[in-house]
């Protein structure tokens, strides 16, 4: 009796361990015909290192550049603050302009088009080829798939983002959820944006309906589940939580208790605010000492232009969205404190990644209030008539009842020091946002400034090295392709260590860069907001020829904000970086160039216009 019970639990062991290892343990047993002739063997339990730290990977969404108190904003994140005075500020830090993508290379440590993330998993945005098609490979595993065979839990709550929309029903395929790359528990929703309060909510491998409270409280109560039981089961053993709130994509919506707070904070307009804000930028040092603030966007009107109702619109707007960073930050809180109250926080890694992209643009000129698709269902109506819809709703912004996204005016206001937003991968305002790296036993320069150029990317190869981890060779029997990132570990506790992440390419819709040792080219395709008024009248939009798409050339050491174009004064460098970034573009599947905002202007042209 108690032979059979050993040889059933040696067998439910040998099972996880396999389960859980890269490459199994070659088989050691001696086989005989009798018990008496053969010897027993089982494989070792794999363990990490006693110690080792959780690992909590914060990501947020479409957070500009100084939208936080915390890199010089006015808008209260006394979380985020904290973090970064007991650890480091990394300030030259990148995404790659949009959300899919950018969270495809943070999981897997490697530039999107060579994870097959070039655009979306959405079935609209996504294309037959091997940079395009939307899903990310076997051969190139995930941060959590590693975690998990090296003795983590993973556990994931919030934006999962790139799981193909044809696979994003119950029945699956769930290779391409989250349970499919290496987390042992999920909560949140597979798509790219979702609603506060009655989000798509999967729970596991299925949709469940939510309860009617804030997302984000559901989120940061499951994070705390997942911790606790864990925590009361095996005390001892390591977890990773990729906490990826919704927050602060549109809709923004948010308790009143929050955005009232900051009733009249904004009267004075986003032009005081990118001026209020970059003098606190330069104070706080988040910025090069020899940034200059760029010429306010020819798109966005002055402040002082616009009449008082609109003044008070566009008020309210910023508000409701500093009231929904704030929430955000207390519930970010909520985790920070509970990892303190079970004496995890001393040993838990922590990096909060303030943005997966500049300010959204979405919002358009005039903001938006009412409708998932009032952006795209008021294509056809005039600038007067859209404000009209604005203004009559003003009372539903931020609400349940409302899709609320800011006006651009404030989205380059949250991008402040930098130019453009969102989607523009041409562009520091597209691609360039604040990390925060917490470690209290490892880190020693406490508040310190990190000026090392680095990319999404490099989290990957950063927390294997701080772990001990090396990339394995193989991940359930496949062979696992190279990382692409460069660890940050040698900047923790270096100021002044020169950057190892040297050239990094950029690709989003069309808008592209490279950029190689503080030099940076770059080459936008397409206007820098949706003037959906286009589409009113006349004929579809006809193919923008991507040999005309002019290419700029900066100094970044020299003009951090990309304010003097040097083209023509260094054409022989510029030529040298568009070679560099073809053999990027090359190497990384980013060909065919592939403009899925064309394709979407031409399809909303078929729709609305007949």
């Amino acid at each position: 009796m108690y032979k059979h019970f050993s040889l059933l639990a040696a067998g439910a062991l040998l099972t996880a361990s396999l389960s859980a290892q890269n490459t199994p343990q070659p088989y050691q047993a001696v086989v005989g015909k009798t018990l008496a002739d053969s010897k027993e063997w089982w494989p070792t339990p794999v363990k990490p290192k006693p110690g080792s730290p959780n690992v909590v990977l914060i990501l947020l969404d479409d957070v500009g550049y100084s939208a936080t108190h915390t890199f010089g904003g006015v808008i209260n994140t006394p979380t985020f603050d904290s973090l970064a005075a007991n650890g480091l500020r990394y300030t030259n830090f990148h995404t790659t302009a949009i959300c899919a993508p950018t969270r495809a290379a943070l999981l897997t440590g490697r530039n999107h088009h060579y994870v097959h993330e070039g655009g979306f998993s959405h079935t609209a945005m996504s294309a037959g080829f091997p940079g395009w098609d939307g899903r990310i490979p076997d051969d190139k595993g995930t941060i959590a798939q590693i975690l998990k065979a090296n003795g983590y839990n993973t556990f994931a709550v919030g934006k999962y983002g790139v799981t193909p929309d044809e696979e994003a029903t119950d029945a699956g395929p769930f290779d391409h959820w989250p349970s499919g790359k290496g987390f042992e528990h999920f909560f949140g929703f597979l798509g790219s944006e979702t609603d506060q309060y009655k989000p798509d909510l999967v729970e596991e491998n299925a949709h469940v309906i939510p309860d009617g409270r804030h997302l984000s409280d559901q989120l940061t109560d499951k994070a705390i589940a997942y911790i606790g039981r864990q925590k009361k089961a095996a005390p001892d053993k390591p977890f990773f939580l990729y906490y990826a709130p919704a927050a602060t994509h549109s809709p923004h919506q948010v308790d009143t208790f929050w955005s009232n707070k900051y009733k009249g904070k904004f009267d004075q307009g986003w032009d005081w605010y990118r001026t209020t804000v970059f003098a606190n930028q330069q104070k706080l040092g988040v910025i090069p000492a020899n940034a200059k603030l760029p010429e306010r966007n020819p798109a966005i009107p002055a402040w002082s232009s616009l009449p008082p109702g609109q003044q008070k619109l566009y008020a309210r707007f910023m508000e409701v969205y500093a009231g929904y960073l704030e929430y955000t930050d207390y519930e970010v809180s909520r985790v920070v404190n509970y990892l303190k109250e079970i004496n995890q926080l001393d040993n838990t890694l922590i990096y909060v990644i303030i943005g997966d992209n500049g300010g959204s643009k979405e919002g358009t000129i005039h903001g938006q209030i009412r409708g998932k698709s009032t952006g795209f269902a008021n294509a056809a109506v005039t600038d007067s008539a859209y404000l009209a819809l604005n203004e009559n709703g003003e009372a539903q912004i931020g609400t349940p009842a409302s899709w609320t996204n800011y006006p651009l005016g404030w989205s380059q206001a949250a991008n402040t020091p930098f130019k453009d937003w969102k989607m523009d991968a041409n562009s520091e305002g597209g691609t360039h946002n604040p990390l925060i790296v917490f470690y209290p036993k490892g880190i020693t320069d406490k508040g310190g400034i990190r000026t090392q150029y680095s990319h999404v990317i490099d989290i990957l190869p950063t927390t294997l090295e701080f772990l001990g981890i090396a990339p394995p060779a193989e991940i359930h029997g496949i062979k696992q392709d190279t990382l692409q990132g460069t660890s940050l570990v040698y900047s923790f506790n270096d100021a002044r260590a020169p950057s190892r992440h040297t050239t990094q390419y950029y690709y989003i819709f069309g808008a592209r860069a490279i950029y190689h040792d503080g030099w940076k080219a770059a080459a936008a395709h397409r206007p820098d907001y949706r003037d959906f008024s286009r589409f009113k009248d006349g004929p579809a939009l006809p193919a923008r020829d991507w040999d005309k798409d002019e290419w700029e050339l900066y100094n970044l050491n020299d003009d951090p904000t990309e304010r003097v174009n040097l083209a023509k004064k260094y054409p022989e460098k510029l030529a040298a970086l568009k070679a560099l970034f073809d053999a990027e573009a090359t190497k990384n599947h980013v060909y065919p160039l592939i403009d899925f905002d064309d394709v979407l202007h031409q399809r909303i042209h078929q729709h609305y216009v007949k």
